[in-house]
């Protein structure tokens, strides 16, 4: 069974995420956030509904709430739906 999301599963992703796939969190803000002038992002929190991320443009920093299509049940569900999510925001262009 896997880890339920807990405030230190969310460290854990969040930095995980921030460190090792910016880039993404970058394309999640353009995607699902109505950010496409998104210039870097970093995810905040996650938690079984959706991410915080706070996402800088070329004039400001804006805090920006992104809600899943489902309720996540842990963190295994949490790495594939980040998983898809990024598949699906790449298709975007």
């Amino acid at each position: 069974m896997s880890e339920s999301i807990t405030p230190a599963i969310s460290n854990r992703i969040c930095q995980h995420m921030n460190e090792d796939h910016a880039d993404a969190i970058v394309l999640y803000a353009k995607a699902y956030g109505s950010s496409p002038e998104a210039e870097a992002a970093e995810m905040i929190a996650i938690d079984s509904d959706g991410m915080d991320l706070s996402v800088k443009t070329e004039t400001e920093t804006l805090p920006i709430r992104i809600t899943f299509d489902h309720q996540l049940a842990n963190a295994e569900d949490a790495h594939h739906t980040l998983v898809d999510m990024l598949k699906q925001a790449r298709k975007r262009g």
